[in-house]
């Protein structure tokens, strides 16, 4: 199975392990695999290959409160409707909880 790379990546793991175990310049290793020194300095310094996350720690949501959420989560499995349904249904409830 293929390796997934986030749409930025520049380099592999492959890449980013011989930056780890060579010995050769920053500028050598960038110009050999044609990237930035800084992305060579990253990868120097880390201790593992593999990409960091670069989302939130803790996924929430920045327009709903807990109560708000507790209370679709719930009605979305008590009611299994398509999403549309879903948040038709729902939509006058949240319009009053505001």
């Amino acid at each position: 199975m293929g390796q997934v790379l986030h749409g930025c990546a520049a380099t592999t793991e492959a890449v980013r392990r011989a930056i780890q175990d060579s010995q050769e310049s920053l500028r050598g290793l960038a110009k050999r695999y044609g990237i930035n020194q800084k992305t060579v300095a990253k990868w120097k310094q880390r201790e593992t290959v593999a990409d960091r996350s670069t989302g939130p720690k803790e996924a929430k949501s920045t327009v709903l409160s807990i109560e708000e959420q507790a209370i679709i989560v719930a009605f979305r499995r008590h009611t299994l409707l398509p999403l549309d349904d879903f948040l038709y249904a729902l939509e006058p409830a949240l319009r009053s909880m505001r």
